[in-house]
């Protein structure tokens, strides 16, 4: 079997939350070795965060829970975890040997954090001239909002997200999960391979800024170059569900169904509604005669879909070469037959929580495996790390734990 795809890398995480974690956890799924650094005691917030697996009574699961959220388990995924106080000079001195080790670090502290520890960037090249220190947080390194506290929400609307989400007449929308947190973690991640090919071409370490702030702007689209050219709102207020006759979510009769019809995928979008007399209608006939008849084209679409089940509009759209598409539930992507014969979901035991599914693979390349492997308890790895890379014996563990180190 061959190795993971970057399994000559060494990575220290000291990220917590959502972002940084993701970051890490997709090297060390494609085979880095990713050793996640947290505070003895507590470790990262999110193995606080449910859900939890059920047990056989209340108190099993609450026991359970610290070793067992499902944030923390999906976002640790094969990485070892020690434990270790950097607001201690010993902990700060096992972190500066850790150091030397390492081919990249993933931060997430907020800035002049680790400086004020005694561990900024340039500490940390001293160390070891060729790191690469990635540090991802919500506004960055610099600029008037760096050292602002901050959650999901905050970096999903000031990079203009939320503004164009949501029904025309109603508040801003926020889209589920942890959106804003997860770019940043998926460019984090790229910024990350970028810099450890550098290094082989400068030979020199550098740290990398990432904001999740500018992850949300960087994927306005175009929203953002359509103000700059017209200088006009127009394209970026509000549109909700249904933004035309032919762009939208329209609900069928079994759930939803989604719309992306081009000018030139009319012809088609006419005969898997069964309106072939459309392409006839002097309303209908091109894309300027929709625009002004888009409230009659909009019952039309409407009526139509209210009488199908999605499954008879995707086989139709197939039939048709036509961009329609059904809304699935969680429940029906997890059983989705595309998705299964790509094997892209992958079963996991964990130690704590039993059996579950989780994401495969999110891109697949020619050489190096990916692999899933369980997500750490906290300090699991203490032992094989401190003295496999600092040559610390038996004895020293018990006197560093004593002394609140790790």
């Amino acid at each position: 079997m061959p190795e993971g795809l970057l399994s000559e890398f060494t990575i220290l995480d000291l990220t917590e939350g959502a972002g940084g974690p993701f970051c890490t956890k997709l090297l060390a799924d494609y085979g880095a070795r990713v050793i996640k650094v947290e505070r003895p005691g507590r470790g990262d917030p999110a193995r606080r965060v449910g859900p939890f697996p059920p047990g056989p009574n209340p108190s099993a699961a609450l026991r359970a829970g610290p070793e067992a959220g499902a944030l923390f388990l999906y976002l640790n995924t094969g990485k070892e975890s020690i434990t270790l106080d950097l607001g201690t000079s010993t902990g700060r001195r096992l972190l500066l040997e850790l150091v030397g080790h390492a081919d990249a670090l993933v931060e997430s502290f907020p800035p002049g954090h680790l400086a004020e520890l005694g561990l900024s960037v340039d500490a940390l090249h001293q160390r070891n001239p060729r790191l690469i220190v990635t540090s991802a947080t919500a506004f960055g390194q610099s600029g008037p909002y760096s050292a602002y506290r901050s959650t999901d929400l905050t970096s999903f609307a000031a990079g203009g997200q939320m503004a164009v989400a949501g029904d025309p007449d109603r508040e801003p929308l926020m889209a589920a999960g942890h959106q804003a947190a997860y770019q940043g973690g998926l460019h984090a991640f790229g910024a990350t391979l970028a810099g450890l090919y550098s290094v082989g071409v400068i030979e020199v370490g550098q740290q990398i800024d990432i904001s999740a702030m500018e992850c949300m702007v960087a994927t306005l689209e175009l929203y953002l170059s359509d103000y700059v050219y017209r200088k006009t709102d127009i394209l970026s207020q509000r549109r909700g569900n249904v933004a035309s006759a032919t762009l939208g979510i329209f609900p069928c009769a079994d759930g939803y169904v989604g719309v992306h019809v081009m000018a030139r995928n009319f012809p088609s979008f006419a005969r898997v509604m069964g309106a072939e007399w459309m392409l006839e209608d002097e309303r209908f006939r091109d894309a300027r005669a929709r625009l002004r008849s888009n409230d009659e084209l909009l019952a039309e679409v409407y009526a139509w879909a209210a009488g199908a089940t999605r499954e008879e509009i995707y086989r139709r759209a197939g039939e048709e070469r036509c961009t329609l598409a059904p809304v699935l539930t969680i429940s029906e992507v997890l059983a989705e037959p595309h998705l299964r014969a790509r094997k892209s979901f992958q079963e996991l035991d964990d130690p704590q929580a039993g059996r579950l599914t989780y994401p495969g693979p999110p891109f697949r390349p020619g050489e190096g495996r990916w692999e899933l492997r369980p997500a750490p308890r906290l300090g699991q790895h203490n032992t094989s790390v401190y003295e496999e890379l600092l040559g610390l014996g038996r004895r020293d563990l018990p006197r560093l734990r004593a002394a609140g180190v790790i």
